[in-house]
């Protein structure tokens, strides 16, 4: 059985495999290549510009203002996107557990929506990390800064630099080695397809990350709450009402 496999480098041609996952090789095959699925779907003949060719994870051959045609451009923002999908991966975890377990989970944080958490370091008592004082009583913002400064420095210098080692990481973005520890690259096939999960939920988490903020900012509320009240009143509790509200009208309650 022949399967397609891809590394972080580019498109590697067809390669034979006697036994390989069919969930995996038809991934392979869907997401990458020119028989990738593409923005426009069946519409898409003629509306993918040259330089998108189905290398990368997560590209479905939408760039109409031409913002990578230039490939040290391409490669620029492909890094920026990668990153902060994983930021905003992590941080829609943040935004949401303190508030279910506030919420659903009886746990006492002090304050558990995302916004307003941070404000307690300014408090006499300061702020308590999953509202415990025996795990991180902290007092002071500038303490604070300098820690995690200092911590997200060595992380992503010893990310780019290959390890303590020096070791040549290949593509940063995928370094492998000791960021891997549990071997989950180690087959291509594999490796292609966890990629393309990791953008296409990165995305997601972005656009999550936007309608936190939006919601923050127009209703006070974390998204938790915001959630509850919209499945108890749905019709009365969603986007449009705040929406129409910009224009004056109020069209739903």
């Amino acid at each position: 059985m022949a399967s397609t496999s891809f590394v972080s480098s580019g498109v590697k041609t067809l390669i034979p495999q006697g036994k390989v996952n069919k969930q995996v090789t038809r991934a392979a095959v869907e997401w990458y290549g020119p028989d990738r699925a593409k923005w426009l779907g069946p519409y898409s003949e003629g509306a993918v510009p040259s330089y998108l060719t189905g290398e990368f994870a997560g590209d479905y051959g939408w760039d109409t203002a031409g913002l990578s045609a230039d490939p040290q451009t391409f490669a620029s923002f492909r890094e920026a996107e990668l990153m902060h999908a994983r930021w905003a991966m992590m941080g829609v975890v943040g935004c949401l557990t303190p508030e279910l377990l506030s919420k659903y989970g009886g746990v006492e944080f002090g304050e558990a929506v995302w916004f307003k958490a941070g404000a307690q370091i300014f408090s006499d008592g300061g702020l308590d990390y999953l509202g415990n004082p025996a795990f991180v009583h902290a007092q002071s913002i500038l303490a604070i800064v300098w820690i995690q400064a200092v911590l997200m420095g060595l992380a992503e210098g010893y990310r780019v630099a290959g390890g303590p080692l020096g070791e040549d990481p290949g593509d940063a973005m995928y370094p492998g080695g000791s960021f891997d520890p549990m071997g989950m690259a180690d087959d291509p096939d594999t490796f292609a397809e966890l990629k393309i999960k990791e953008i296409k939920n990165g995305r997601l988490a972005m656009f999550a990350m936007t309608g936190f903020f939006v919601q923050a900012i127009q209703t006070g509320k974390g998204p938790v709450e915001c959630w509850a009240e919209h499945i108890a009143d749905p019709f009365t509790a969603n986007g449009f009402v705040y929406a129409t509200r910009f224009f004056g009208v109020n069209y739903f309650n």
